[in-house]
């Protein structure tokens, strides 16, 4: 159940004195229900104005049931704005990001001076799920670190796209992207920090993740898989070898496919080498 970027949501506002969070990026309705002790179904069924459960957005307020309606285990309101982490028994904390190095990663604040237009209050999960997966992927290096969060950060707006705008009908029947099946070019849309396209790379990326990403492919969409989902691409093209050669152009042709949009990635990779010393 993934956040987006905009609200196309109808306007709601919580009945006078209910209980309401505050949608903040990295949100999904199962980590708000399991944090508030309530069951995903009736938060749901509390909320009609959540036109599709798998996409919810910064900013909306998402109606809590009442403690008083038989849902046990209710923790307290989290504060506007603060994100709901999936089994925390209160208001959640996120934790800071470490600084820069090889075993560090980026720290919040770092990732804010690679990419100036991020809003403050994403930032430290956006670093805490980056260096999830870089983690996993040996991007273990700064001058890694740099051109992967570099790669990243141009392919998703800034770490603020998670889906692409397109429908995805122009793949459907693409026999390259191993789209087989009726609907598949919608169902594989792109998404994530990479924009994973079609049925084959959501089926590879799902089973090396061990993510059931053919059956719900809106997985792919989650912060903490999008950031998964593109550090096993990387990892799967081995570029890591061109980060460490400093081989900018060529990581970009294994990203991207070309050369699009270089002059704005090689942006993102000064201020990421500034900042984490790559």
């Amino acid at each position: 159940m993934a956040i987006s970027a905009a609200s196309q949501q109808s306007s709601f506002v919580p009945p006078p004195g209910g209980r309401s969070h505050t949608v903040v990026f990295g949100d999904t309705l199962w980590g708000i229900a399991s944090h508030y002790g309530v069951a995903l179904q009736k938060l749901i069924a509390e909320n009609p104005q959540i036109l599709n459960p798998d996409l919810i957005y910064p900013g909306d307020r998402v109606a809590l049931p009442d403690a008083a309606s038989g849902e046990s285990g209710a923790g307290p309101a989290t504060p506007s704005g603060a994100p709901a982490s999936e089994g925390s028994g209160g208001p959640a904390q996120v934790a800071a990001s470490p600084g820069a190095g090889a075993n560090g990663g980026v720290s919040a604040e770092q990732l804010m001076q690679i990419v100036p237009q991020l809003d403050a209050g994403q930032a430290p999960a956006i670093a805490s799920h980056l260096n999830q997966a870089m983690a996993e992927a040996n991007i273990d290096t700064p001058q890694r670190q740099a051109m992967f969060i570099a790669q990243l950060a141009h392919e998703s707006g800034g770490f603020r796209y998670m889906e692409e705008i397109a429908s995805g009908a122009a793949y459907e029947g693409r026999a390259d992207l191993g789209n087989t099946q009726p609907g598949d070019g919608v169902r594989y849309k792109g998404r994530g920090y990479i924009q994973v396209t079609g049925r084959h790379n959501y089926g590879e990326a799902g089973r090396a993740l061990g993510l059931d990403l053919i059956n719900n492919p809106q997985l792919a969409a989650q912060p903490e898989n999008a950031a998964r989902i593109a550090a096993w691409y990387w990892g799967s093209r081995s570029i890591n070898d061109a980060a460490d050669a400093g081989d900018f152009v060529r990581a970009t042709r294994l990203i991207n496919g070309g050369t699009n949009g270089l002059a704005d990635r090689q942006s993102y990779y000064a201020r990421a080498q500034a900042a984490l010393g790559g």
